[in-house]
């Protein structure tokens, strides 16, 4: 047994897919179905319950990708380690980003990182800030972007984001034509949220229920554009950030402060604090700070 193997099963118990796995390696599906194959042989146990097309892992599945974790980060660190020593201005950078946070604040990071560091690649996934906090946490990414405060201990990160959320209504909505809106006017209004993996749609209900009432929620997206449209389309009222809100048309979809209480949106670049970092890794962290930071001060 070797690397290669364990990083395939990782890859195939992260994405519960041998064609997904395959795909994200950049390999075909029958070999990594072959290498699965090989080392349930090896081990004499089944590591993944072939239920139709899904997958599951075994119990004994389980304690091998608990392992196997831990055996390729460190494997990961020692040459990560080693690469440094040489000096090498090489890497590869694993950046999660939650949808609507890529698209605001970060094309021209990473077009002037590239710029700098041409050698240096850098992979994207693009999830919620709940997913990336928990792939930091985990090792499955290098460095993420997360809504703070984080639930997670042992990640270090900084704050480059303080805002708070608005509230997007039609414009015959009865709320519409006041300056700002409290939380508790809403009660009884029909909810676009973000979906479950977004820390917005755990935040906005838990407020929600804090002022007295449950939301009732009508639809749930990934994608800040289509939740506006929503609201456009006068299916629903939502609540997005100030930063999201200035790409909003204002004349399809009326936004006001909300009140009593302010929901903040604060974001922060994270990262374990326990892990080794790459020079990519550790450059791409000082480098987004000053380009963020300067941004912040225009």
């Amino acid at each position: 047994m070797d690397i290669r193997q364990l990083q395939y099963l990782i890859e195939v118990a992260r994405l519960r897919s041998f064609t997904k796995a395959a795909e994200s390696l950049y390999i075909t599906q029958p070999t990594i179905s072959k290498t699965i194959r090989q080392m349930e042989e090896e081990l004499g146990v089944v590591l993944f319950d072939r239920i139709g097309k899904r997958i599951e892992l075994t119990d004994a599945g389980q304690i091998m990708v608990n392992q196997a974790q831990n055996i390729v980060t460190s494997f990961n660190n020692m040459s990560a380690e080693l690469d440094d020593l040489r000096n090498l201005k090489k890497g590869h950078i694993r950046i999660g980003l939650p949808p609507m946070v890529g698209a605001s604040f970060f094309p021209t990071v990473i077009g002037q990182f590239h710029k700098k560091y041409p050698d240096i690649t850098i992979q994207l996934f693009e999830d919620g800030a709940k997913k990336v906090e928990a792939d930091v946490a985990s090792g499955a990414l290098d460095v993420g972007i997360a809504v703070l405060p984080l639930k997670m201990e042992g990640i270090e990160y900084f704050s480059f984001v303080e805002e708070k959320l608005n509230l997007l209504v039609h414009p015959t909505h009865r709320l519409s034509r006041l300056k700002e809106a409290p939380l508790i006017e809403l009660a009884g209004e029909s909810f676009v949220l973000f979906r479950e993996d977004f820390v917005l749609h755990d935040r906005i209900i838990a407020e929600c229920v804090r002022v007295g009432f449950q939301p009732r929620v009508v639809y749930e997206s990934s994608q800040w554009d289509l939740i506006s449209e929503m609201v456009a389309a006068n299916l629903g009222i939502a609540l997005l950030p100030e930063t999201v809100c200035r790409e909003v048309d204002p004349s399809r979809v009326a936004i006001l402060p909300l009140v009593n209480p302010v929901i903040p949106w604060n974001l922060g670049i994270i990262w374990r604090e326990d892990r080794y970092l790459s020079f990519a890794a550790r450059e791409w962290i000082r480098f987004a700070g000053e380009v963020l930071s300067d941004a912040g001060r225009k």
